[in-house]
């Protein structure tokens, strides 16, 4: 396979080539030819000049069409954090992306794809034996390829507007981005600019200094127009553009981005809502419709389509205002030398400018063959390509080209520049990334076509197949196996299992939902995506419905964060259904359980997750796995002695697991049994529990017994070990860390300032003032009212005033309460505790975790004076369950 151009189209076919030949596992040689020293930069993204920026924003400009944060992502990792998808950054650090993002790509296909590159030229292309191409290389070599892509890029203008002692003088600069091309402009040098499209903008702010004028000329004078500052979503158009004729449709849209600027102040809403319907509306007209609009609109057309960054404007403003750029309406009649070595410029209405040099920035050519490029003019010539609609681009059919007889006869394809005659929108990144991805799916779709041999697929460890060869599927094994047993290093071993076989669709999607809920450092998107694309090329029912749930699973929470008690969402809803047609499902269950591993299916009660174990009971025959979620499940259901017996049975099989042991904590918790508890969990922490997940909320379980034990000391000395920050950060030190803090100073187990302050700065300040679950909402209120943060708590109310159902209806009244328990107005605190106890289940976790709440509303009653009540609270909790702590408060009020 050879790709003609290693610029930003190259580039993007390159990647789409090496991902979807490494998920095939197809065998491919792939050449890239293109004398640049760097492969992704090309003409655009090779200049050092800062001010030279991105006219499309961040969010418009990843190399992946189903993964529009990836850009953006990579410079949150490549040193700029804060960057936003609205935001414009500089052309040459796109090109740093392009190239490593390729790098990546075909180091993550190594093995199936080898990826070389040879620094020459094509000039010409010519049929081989067989079905193959042969490239003439400018260097005398030759190369033959199954199939060639063209990504050459627009094709270099050829200054026809030039008059001929200009072409002739050496003060004519025909190529401003050659390397080199201006270094000779002396340092007072004037300069005039043809063309006032982004090159002149762009040239205008390399030029910019004072001492010098930079005069642009165009037949319209007009400059491209800045993008918003702050844009608006795009309005879509009417509907049925397609059908109408050209003088309507003119008129239509007129009238569109009139009304969108009445209703919304902007027209840009109105032209960004219509860019995918482009390309339908252009094939709709014809030639003669096509060449009006060439004539009598393309130049607005341009003006308002292909917009300058802010910043870009800002500056061309500052120029234009210190006269140190000055546009020009008119056309160059002709020029001549003048005494003082530069150039007299004479426009067609008489008027004369005296400048040092003429660059020419009217832009590429529209022809294929413009700018005499030997490899598109032989072509041309050869008949293995033909002109586009009037003369633009070459003709292809999803493009592969077509012949000079109309056949699609050669494995030979372009996009981009050269498709602009039948696509015209074809030339920015969001279109050439599309048709890169097409073109890589026509080029190795026939090697995919032939039937497979049937082979035994290998499975998982409960019998279910999995689309991949055996060293991958191992891999699979381990990370399910870390998975159901609350281990460390899942996301290590998926992660292994794709670097094994890059095809491997729940592989990714595994690593996405270990990224997306349990913060593993993976990529969120860029795996899912990639599972999505896999599961579709090789995989089979199951795998494609387990994608579709981790799918909408993700996106459920992005788009619906914290909706418990809302019913259930989508992912939840397919989540059940894949679970009632492959119970033997693992993997799903676990997700749908809300142990300590996943937050599980959101509703009021439980009874789903308690639907979903009795459900599966069959599948698993009484596997150490199922009886370790059935045990978590009965203790929530208060079934204590059940919930015991079933995790002692589990863990005898399996000492491991880590939800058995979260069971039995509990279990000992509810029950009363507090040294028990304490002494054994303590010992699994330090034996089993090693190489958990989540030790914290282990440390956390053990904690909590030498609290209720009233052991004030150890407390201490558990929270410094085990549970203070560096031991513990992010979501696990505010629902541990700093709910442990809180209740040892509720129950005056801790005297003084508790130590909260290092909990709350490990954890994003966003977490904690706007967080995505009432969950997490209610641990964020307790942290900060343990911080005595009054400001921050009402920032908190406020966030959860406008979030879920659950947030409003139960985070807001917490913090209600709360602000009063900081500003000492017991009897307030008393009334809003006690009224929100019947329906703070609804934040989800454990009862153990929502106790929290009923320890602050015992402080409170004591604070209050309503020693009565506080004296039947504690009586009611001694009568579930033993706690020398609660002996002793009960007696202090009893004084």
């Amino acid at each position: 396979m050879a790709v003609v151009g290693a610029g930003a189209a190259g580039a993007l076919v390159a990647v789409q080539l090496c991902e979807a030949a490494g998920r095939r596992r197809i065998q491919l040689e792939l050449v890239l030819v293109d004398p640049a020293p760097e492969a992704g930069r090309g003409t655009a993204y090779a200049t050092e000049v800062p001010e030279h920026r991105l006219n499309v924003p961040v969010g418009g400009m990843s190399c992946y069409p189903d993964d529009p944060g990836h850009f953006r992502r990579w410079l949150c990792r490549h040193g700029e954090s804060t960057v936003t998808a609205a935001d414009f950054v500089s052309r040459y650090r796109y090109g740093s992306y392009l190239a490593d993002t390729l790098g990546r790509a075909a180091i993550r296909a190594h093995g199936t794809v080898s990826v070389r590159r040879l620094r020459t030229r094509v000039t010409g292309c010519a049929d081989a034996t067989g079905e193959r191409l042969e490239l003439r290389l400018a260097d005398g070599g030759t190369i033959t390829a199954d199939s060639v892509v063209l990504a050459t890029g627009p094709a270099a203008g050829r200054a026809g507007w030039a008059p001929p002692e200009l072409l002739a003088s050496d003060r004519f600069v025909p190529h401003p981005w050659r390397p080199g091309a201006l270094d000779a402009v002396g340092e007072s040098d004037d300069v005039l600019l043809v063309g006032t499209g982004l090159t002149a903008v762009d040239l205008a702010l390399t030029l910019d200094r004072p001492g010098r004028t930079v005069h642009a000329v165009s037949r319209s004078g007009l400059l491209p127009q800045p993008h918003a500052v702050a844009p608006l979503p795009p309005v879509p158009p009417p509907p049925g553009l397609a059908a109408l004729p050209f003088h309507r449709l003119r008129r239509e849209l007129m009238r569109h981005f009139a009304a969108t600027r009445r209703a919304h102040g902007d027209w840009r809403p109105a032209l960004d809502g219509l860019r995918p319907e482009i390309v339908r509306l252009w094939q709709g007209l014809t030639d003669d419709e096509r060449a009006e609009f060439l004539g009598r609109d393309a130049t607005p057309w341009n003006v308002h389509r292909h917009r300058m960054a802010p910043s870009t404007a800002e500056a061309v403003a500052r120029a234009r205002a210190t006269r140190r750029l000055q546009v020009h309406v008119g056309r160059v009649d002709a020029a001549g030398p003048c005494s003082d070595g530069g150039l007299v410029v004479s426009l067609a209405d008489g008027r004369e400018l005296r400048v040092g040099w003429v660059v020419d920035c009217t832009g590429p050519g529209l022809r294929a063959d413009a700018g005499g490029d030997p490899l598109w003019s032989g072509l041309l010539s050869d008949g293995l390509a033909v002109p586009g609609p009037l003369g633009i681009g070459v003709s292809t059919e999803g493009g592969r080209l077509l012949d000079a007889q109309g056949r699609l006869t050669r494995p030979l394809f372009t996009l981009g520049s050269p498709r602009r005659g039948e696509l015209w929108e074809t030339t920015a990144i969001p279109e050439i990334r599309t048709q890169a991805e097409e073109v890589a799916q026509a080029v190795l779709g026939p090697l995919t076509s032939a039937p497979r041999p049937v082979r035994r697929r290998p499975t998982d460890q409960f019998g279910l197949p999995l689309s991949t060869h055996a060293a991958a599927a191992a891999s699979f094994r381990c990370g399910l196996t870390r998975v159901i047993t609350v281990r460390a290093k899942a996301a290590e071993s998926f992660a292994r299992a794709t670097e094994l076989d890059p095809g491997f669709a729940l592989g990714h999607a595994a690593l996405a939902l270990l990224g997306h809920e349990c913060g593993a450092d993976v990529d969120v998107a860029r795996e899912l995506a990639d599972a999505q694309r896999s599961v579709r090329d090789r995989g089979d029912e199951r795998e494609r419905s387990f994608v579709d749930v981790v799918t909408r699973r993700i996106r459920d929470r992005e788009a619906h964060a914290g909706a418990a008690g809302e019913g259930t969402g989508d992912g939840d809803t397919a989540l059940i259904h894949h679970l009632g047609r492959f119970p033997a499902d693992a993997f799903v269950l676990g997700i749908g359980v809300p142990t300590i591993a996943f937050s599980g299916i959101t509703d009021l009660d439980g009874t789903l997750a308690l639907d979903l174990v009795e459900r599966t009971a069959s599948a698993y025959e009484g596997h150490w796995f199922h009886t370790s979620l059935l045990s978590f499940v009965r203790q929530e259901q208060g079934r204590i002695e059940e919930a015991g017996d079933l995790a002692r049975s589990a863990l005898a099989a399996q000492p491991a697991s880590g939800h058995a042991v979260h069971a039995l904590a509990h279990v000992h918790y509810e029950s009363g049994e507090h040294r028990t508890g304490r002494d054994w969990l303590d010992g699994w922490i330090g034996g089993q529990g090693r190489g958990a997940v989540h030790r914290a909320h282990f440390s956390w379980h053990v904690a909590l017994h030498e609290l209720a034990l009233d052991d004030s000391a150890a407390v201490r000395r558990r929270w410094f070990a085990q549970l203070a920050p560096g031991q513990v950060d992010g979501v696990r030190a505010l629902v541990d860390s700093g709910s442990l803090l809180w209740r040892a100073r509720m129950s005056r187990s801790w005297t003084g300032r508790v130590p909260v302050d290092g909990v709350l700065d490990t954890v994003a300040r966003d977490l904690v003032e706007r967080p995505a679950t009432a969950f997490t909402a209610l641990h964020s209120a307790v942290a900060l009212t343990a911080a005595g943060d009054l400001p921050a708590l009402r920032r908190l109310r406020t966030h959860a005033a406008g979030a879920d159902a659950v947030q409003r209806e139960v985070v807001v009244p917490l913090c209600s309460a709360l602000e009063a328990v900081l500003e000492e107005e017991w009897a307030t605190a008393v009334r809003e505790l006690r009224g929100l106890l019947p329906s703070l289940r609804r934040v989800g976790g454990s009862a153990a975790q929502r106790e929290v709440v009923e320890e602050t509303l015992l402080y409170a009653l004591v604070e209050a004076g309503h020693s009565d009540t506080a004296r039947h609270l504690l009586e009611q909790r001694l009568d579930r369950r033993a706690s020398p702590l609660d002996r002793r408060r009960l007696a202090g009020l009893s004084l």
